[in-house]
């Protein structure tokens, strides 16, 4: 079956206005005619199985930040006109400063919370949840913002290593500190699992999300920051007991890791990932899926598109359908753009809809039948 590819603002058409994640833009797009809804579907395609088409996270998910349900200052997003710049401090008490050339903040040079991580049960608080107004927030979203129905995506923010690294002023200090000091190193990454797990509690108690969104760079563009044996014996089982326990709430997880960590793929679906959000231009994601799309899902922005670059629409059609076909055999995908024109995103989301239904149903007639 063919499928419409609705015109740009077409009359009578039915459209939603769905906010950027990480961004003070929105864009306008089609209510498209779903035989499912957008949480079933995205949980067909978290399992691998064959949905019915690519989730997006523009129009069928809501994004919601622990930066909005906590604190006004746990980190920034990227610099979108109007976002603040200079210098402010985390609820960690980590110095951020703001860098409009890279989009975003970077702990300040030359701050060091944490000098010697030895210390860190007493140098560094852990912040009191219930010291924010968490539950009036979430139920103002779900009150005045929730469209039933859409996945739920709950981002955490910094995670393990990343928390360390900002507290000790940099990632030279910081790597000195697993080489040097691995108890305490591991001590702390133990205690922040357990922030992590409390806040999930927490969140999950008024709202539950359907995937959790974990930050942790763990490379250069070039390799890892670490050895496969410092991953075993300091990270794996704290991030494993995250994991595991966004897991036992029905939820999805879904880790962004920065860096080529090519390397870490086996670990990563031992871990059971459910999604990864790569660097494209570091990790050959194409073949990370044909190696280990059965065990672990990807999410990824439009193959090939260059951030930035003018592009035709015609150019751009053809730059979502290579997306979908490299990564969306039997599931276990769903993508994420951003930063075009509004008729671009117009035409893209229905490019994607519509491209990634005939995929589908091309691979659900191939299935052979139940007996």
């Amino acid at each position: 079956m063919t499928y419409e590819r609705i015109p740009y603002k077409a009359p009578g058409v039915k459209t939603q206005t769905c906010p950027l994640p990480m961004a003070m833009e929105t864009a306008e797009v089609p209510v498209f005619d779903y035989p499912v809804t957008p949480v079933e579907n995205f949980r067909l395609a978290a399992a691998r199985k064959t949905p019915y088409w690519v989730p997006s996270a523009l129009s069928d998910m809501h994004f919601v930040s622990h930066r909005m349900v906590f604190a006004d200052k746990i980190g920034q997003p990227p610099s979108p006109p109007g976002m603040p710049s200079g210098t402010f401090t985390d609820w960690f008490g980590v110095e951020w400063t703001f860098v409009p050339m890279v989009g975003g903040a970077m702990p300040t040079p030359g701050k060091h919370t944490l000098k010697d991580v030895r210390r860190w049960e007493e140098d560094v608080v852990f912040p009191v949840l219930d010291d924010y107004d968490w539950r009036d927030k979430l139920q103002k979203f779900l009150d005045t913002e929730y469209v039933e129905g859409k996945v739920i995506n709950f981002n955490f923010g910094q995670g393990i290593t990343e928390a360390l690294i900002a507290l000790m002023g940099g990632y030279t200090e910081g790597m000195l500190a697993f080489a040097e000091e691995p108890e305490a190193v591991r001590a702390f990454f133990d205690r922040h699992a357990d922030f992590a797990i409390e806040m999930i509690d927490k969140v999950f108690e008024v709202m539950p999300f359907h995937m959790y969104s974990y930050h942790d760079d763990w490379g250069t563009e070039k390799d890892t920051f670490f050895s496969r044996d410092m991953l075993m014996e300091l990270i794996y089982e704290p991030t494993k007991r995250i994991i595991d326990h966004v897991h036992s709430k029905g939820a999805v997880f879904q880790h962004h890791c920065c860096g080529n960590i090519t390397r870490f793929l086996p670990e990563m679906c031992e871990l059971k990932i459910d999604f990864l959000q790569l660097q494209r231009r570091a990790v050959d994601i194409p073949k990370m899926k044909q190696l280990y799309g059965d065990k672990i899902g990807f999410n990824t922005f439009i193959e090939d598109l260059e951030f930035g670059k003018p592009v035709e629409r015609e150019e751009l059609i053809q730059k979502v359908r290579k997306t979908v076909d490299l990564y969306c055999k039997n599931g276990g995908f769903f993508t994420s753009f951003g930063a075009m024109s509004p008729e671009l995103m117009w035409d893209a989301e229905c490019e994607f809809y519509a491209y990634s239904r005939e995929f589908y149903d091309r691979e659900r007639e191939e299935q052979p039948a139940a007996v």
